[in-house]
């Protein structure tokens, strides 16, 4: 598997996410925004957590239209994966590759802490390595986490078996418990909690290794 980690000015999990691609036996190549350009034979986008851009204007708004995200739509689109984490969701919502917003935090403070997940689906290369049903420990920490989109779109994400991951316990107002969704194709996955920051014993805990051993599964061929 060979991932692509896209590096904006104020993104601060790149190094976690890649550490956590190349301990799931991934080639890594970091790629900055100004970039135009995917290196060759990219298998997954990876854009990190973090304050892309100072969070001005919305969150992701701008980082969305750095040169390198018109090749990350492109490589989604030609039906390549993507993983959004944290603002890496904010910019796949911004980028049009997945429906919704984030908004600021129900209690309008930034939140910094291990949360339940439930993983809702297991049909996905994102999320095969768990049943559906299991509950996980994954770190958040953000400020603009409160996911948001119309009833139609929550309705259709529901009937699509699209939700990946729901909060057990709500931590900041995000519609329907939603921690993590899908792209149609399923290839794309967005969540604002971090799975790199439980990748590895010194975390303590591993809940989030299985996501990223799943992709390797999925994405390195036999």
């Amino acid at each position: 598997m060979h991932a692509a980690v896209v590096v904006f000015p104020g993104s601060n999990c790149d190094r976690d996410l890649a550490v956590a691609f190349e301990q799931a036996g991934a080639r890594v190549s970091m790629v900055w925004h100004k970039d135009t350009d995917l290196p060759q034979g990219v298998d997954i986008v990876g854009i990190p957590g973090g304050f892309s851009f100072g969070d001005y204007l919305r969150c992701g708004a701008i980082a969305a239209k750095s040169p390198i995200c018109r090749s990350v739509v492109a490589h989604a689109e030609r039906g390549g994966y993507a993983i959004g984490i944290c603002n890496g969701f904010q910019v796949l919502t911004e980028t049009g590759l997945l429906p919704g917003v984030l908004l600021r935090n129900a209690g309008l403070k930034y939140i910094c802490r291990t949360v339940g997940l439930k993983v809702e689906t297991s049909a996905s290369p994102f999320t095969q390595g768990y049943n559906a049903g299991d509950v996980i420990d994954i770190p958040i920490a953000h400020h603009d986490g409160n996911y948001f989109a119309d009833d139609d779109t929550v309705a259709r994400l529901n009937g699509d078996d699209r939700i990946a991951f729901t909060y057990t316990e709500n931590p900041n107002g995000a519609r329907a418990d939603i921690a993590g969704i899908l792209s149609e194709n399923r290839r794309v996955l967005g969540m604002m909690p971090h799975p790199e920051r439980a990748a590895d014993s010194g975390h303590g805990g591993t809940d989030g290794q299985a996501l990223f051993r799943a992709l390797a599964g999925a994405l390195t061929p036999a």
